[in-house]
């Protein structure tokens, strides 16, 4: 028999950035493990594909078209979903982009393009569901760092920075929306086999560094982050706040 604390029948949770990836990933495991799920992208027609998929396959799905740079537009977008569907009962912060480059010559507008989504994103969505939340005395938000904010990697510092921030903000939230019954986590997944990360799987010396700096020796694959979604966003995990949980295959255990 399934373990109810860990039923999602009901709750309605947003993942931001959810038609591919890790994003996408998520959001069928949540819905298969019976949360009604809105994906949000601002690609539309990706958007109306996805919500199609998993409602033919039983789900409860809607989406929700918005940038997480748009204060207002985020907004708006919270306040349809608990008008046309209900509140949200959780939030996945999972919209992110990188760009590369050394530090000495990253254009100014790339790294605070960064920033905007990676990290003052996440406050944005966050703190707009965190309002509902507050007045119904319970809520479950999710947020999506990564494990370079444990070191540091040429080429990827704003992404880097913007990561290390989401989890010294997540513990922010944790400990101003924690009397509201609102936990607050983060994730910080290792090296996963993405779309976006095509190109370093397909690169063979980039590709043989991560097997050897993981002791579980591969990339990991985006349904391996279903299990802790879940488990943070449903009530086994009604004491847990302010954590960084690390799913990496061992990376940041390995000297």
């Amino acid at each position: 028999m399934p373990d109810p604390r860990f039923d999602l029948t009901g709750r309605t949770i947003l993942i931001t950035g959810s038609t591919r990836g890790l994003g996408w990933g998520m959001a069928r495991g949540l819905a298969e493990a019976g949360a009604r799920v809105v994906l949000n992208g601002t690609n539309q027609e990706l958007l109306r594909a996805r919500v199609e998929e998993l409602t033919a396959a039983g789900a409860e799905a809607r989406a929700a078209a918005f940038d997480v740079r748009d204060e207002e537009g985020v907004g708006r977008a919270i306040a349809e979903i608990a008008a046309s569907w209900g509140p949200l009962d959780g939030v996945v912060n999972n919209a992110g982009i990188n760009r590369r480059g050394p530090l000495l010559d990253f254009a100014p507008e790339d790294f605070q393009a960064v920033l905007d989504i990676n990290l003052l994103g996440v406050w944005r969505v966050a703190r707009h569901a965190a309002r509902g939340m507050i007045a119904r005395r319970r809520g479950k938000i999710i947020n999506i760092g990564s494990i370079t904010e444990f070191g540091g990697r040429a080429t990827i510092g704003p992404y880097i920075a913007a990561k290390a921030a989401v989890s010294a903000l997540t513990r922010t939230m944790a400990v101003e929306w924690g009397p509201h019954n609102i936990q607050v986590n983060a994730i910080a997944p290792g090296y996963f086999e993405t779309d976006l990360n095509r190109v370093l799987k397909e690169d063979a010396q980039f590709d043989a560094w991560v097997r050897s700096k993981t002791p579980a020796e591969r990339w990991g694959q985006p349904e391996e982050l279903i299990g802790i979604a879940i488990f943070l966003a449903s009530r086994a995990s009604d004491y847990v706040n302010g954590q960084t949980i690390r799913v990496d295959g061992g990376w940041t255990a390995k000297l």
